[in-house]
C-alpha cells in the first residue's frame, strides 16, 4: 500500500514515504523532535467581542433561509458569514468560550447538527475542526465547519479515482484492503466498525485515521456516537503527548455515487498556541505539498498500546 525509502545521514535517519494509490508523499525525520519547538500551552482566553459566545451568537450570526439556526444541546449551527464552499456552515460546539476538555455529548450534538445542515446541500460533504489558533482557528471558541461542494476536494478526488482503478485491477475494494492491512500493523490503535490507526503516510504530525464502513453523509447518523468516542480518544492521545491543538476532517462521498469510497476521519496534532507565534508548517507543507513529519506512525501505535496496558 505504501513504500518507504530510508536514508541514513551523519545526523540521523530520514524516511521518504509514498502512498501507492494516491501518490501522497511525506518525509519523516524523528530527530527533529529534539528541537522541542512545542511550548507550554498558551490560550488567549478573553472572550470580549467573541461572536460565538452566548450573548452574541443569536444576534450577530447569520441564519438559514428559513430564518432559523440549528440548536442541539449546547451547539448552535448557522451559515458561514465568509464562505469558501458552495455549502459552508459553522457549528459552535460549547457555551464556554475557552475549553480544553470536551464531553461526549458535546461532540455528538455538534456532529448531528453538522449532519442536519449539510444534508440540505447536495455535494461532497466534509465536517472539519480547527482547534486553537495554532491549528488555524480564527476564534478560540470551539467550532466545527461543514463544507459541501459539487466537486470533491483534492484528497477525496484522489482517493475516488485511484480507488476505482484499484477495484478494476484488483477486483476488491481499496478501503477493505487498507482496513485488513492496518488491523495487523503496528499502526493500529483501536476499533473495528470504525478502525483507527496511525496513517502510514501522514499528511500532518501524528495523523490518525478512522475509517468507517459507509460512504455518504446520509448514512452517518447511526455512526455519530462511535465517531465521537473515537475523536475524543485521539484528542486524549494528543494530550498525553503534550499537544492540545489539532485539525480534524471527516470526508464523505456524494449521495448516489458508487465509487467504493469509505468515509474516513483524519486528525493531526498541531503545535500548541504560543506567544511567539511559532508555527509547525512551512515551505515544505505549504508550497511543496510534502509535509515533514516528526513521529513515525508505528511509534505512535506502540505508544498508544503501551499507555492502554
Amino acid at each position: 500500500m505504501f513504500s518507504v525509502r530510508e536514508v541514513v545521514t551523519s545526523r540521523g535517519t530520514l524516511q521518504y514515504r509514498e502512498e501507492h494509490l494516491t501518490g501522497i508523499r511525506c518525509r519523516i525525520s524523528p530527530d527533529r523532535l529534539k528541537r522541542q519547538i512545542n511550548q507550554t500551552l498558551y490560550i488567549p482566553s478573553k472572550p470580549e467581542g467573541c461572536p460565538f459566545c452566548r450573548d452574541a451568537v443569536f444576534s450577530v450570526t447569520p441564519t438559514f433561509p428559513d430564518g432559523r439556526r440549528i440548536t442541539r444541546g449546547e451547539s448552535v449551527t448557522f451559515p458561514n458569514l465568509f464562505p469558501f464552499g458552495e455549502g459552508h456552515v459553522v457549528t459552535v460546539i460549547t457555551r464556554e468560550h475557552s475549553v480544553t476538555d470536551f464531553t461526549h455529548r458535546q461532540i455528538v450534538d455538534a456532529l448531528l447538527a453538522q449532519l442536519d445542515a449539510l444534508r440540505q446541500v447536495d455535494g461532497y460533504a466534509s465536517i472539519n475542526w480547527n482547534f486553537l489558533p495554532s491549528a488555524g482557528a480564527s476564534l478560540v471558541h470551539p467550532h466545527m465547519q461543514g463544507l459541501s461542494d459539487s466537486c470533491p476536494s483534492r484528497i477525496v478526488s484522489g482517493y475516488i479515482s485511484a480507488g476505482e482503478q484499484f477495484r478494476r485491477e484488483k477486483g476488491r475494494n481499496y478501503w477493505d484492503a487498507v482496513i485488513e492491512q492496518e488491523k495487523s500493523s503496528d499502526r493500529y490503535l483501536f476499533g473495528d466498525e470504525m478502525l483507527w490507526s496511525a496513517h502510514a503516510v501522514p499528511v500532518g504530525e501524528r495523523e490518525v485515521r478512522g475509517i468507517l464502513r459507509i460512504s455518504t453523509i446520509d448514512e452517518m447518523e447511526n455512526y455519530v456516537d462511535l465517531a465521537a468516542k473515537g475523536i475524543l480518544e485521539i484528542i486524549s492521545l494528543y494530550r498525553q503527548l503534550g499537544t492540545y491543538a489539532f485539525n480534524m476532517s471527516l470526508f464523505f462521498d456524494k449521495k448516489g455515487c458508487d465509487h467504493g469510497f469509505h468515509a474516513f476521519c483524519s486528525m493531526i496534532s498541531r503545535i500548541n498556541p504560543n506567544p511567539m507565534s511559532t508555527g509547525d508548517s512551512a515551505f515544505m507543507e505549504r508550497l511543496h505539498l510534502e509535509p515533514v513529519i516528526l513521529t513515525l506512525p508505528e511509534d505512535l501505535g506502540k505508544f498508544y498500546k503501551k499507555e492502554k496496558k
